[in-house]
């Protein structure tokens, strides 16, 4: 898969997860504003100070996004879209009704959810994570906006200098 935004093109399917501060790429903004164009899937896990999340992208629009251990909580303009693999995953898609299935769902998605959020991530894109990707560099870089931006300056979405590459 290709993707181009701006001045930027990658065949890398690593690209989205590689920026200085990584998690960020699975705010609304900023996965809606590298989607322009392509499709971005972006798989978060956060161990503190925020949820594991799980962004699917196309476009400039969120097609599905979910809170890894809550599937059944899942939005987007299109969030039934991925729920066909989801089930195939052995995810629970439906609101537990009561306390018990309440227990249940969190006791059935504690410890899978993450697992189960990458192979989601294989099957919607055909690249599946392996321990050799996180052996490679890592290339990090903001994407300008229209022209480059002035030396110092804050991209509007990341936050960071431009010309960083590493």
């Amino acid at each position: 898969m290709a993707c181009q935004h701006g001045r930027v093109t990658t065949t890398d399917p690593l690209a989205p997860f590689q920026w200085l501060n990584g998690w960020t790429v699975t705010s609304h903004e900023v996965v809606t504003e590298l989607s322009r164009g392509c499709e971005v899937l972006a798989v978060t896990r956060h161990d503190y100070a925020a949820e594991h999340s799980f962004e699917y992208a196309i476009d400039g629009a969120i097609v599905t996004g979910y809170r890894l251990r809550h599937p059944h909580e899942r939005y987007g303009c299109d969030p039934d879209r991925l729920n066909g693999f989801m089930r195939e995953l052995g995810m629970g898609l439906d609101k537990p009704q009561d306390e018990a299935a309440w227990d249940a769902a969190w006791q059935d998605n504690y410890h899978t959810a993450v697992p189960r959020a990458f192979a989601l991530a294989a099957k919607v894109t055909g690249v599946p994570f392996t321990p050799d990707m996180l052996d490679r560099p890592m290339l990090v870089g903001p994407i300008a906006e229209g022209d480059r931006l002035a030396a110092g300056q804050q991209h509007p979405l990341l936050g960071v200098p431009p010309g960083l590459d590493h």
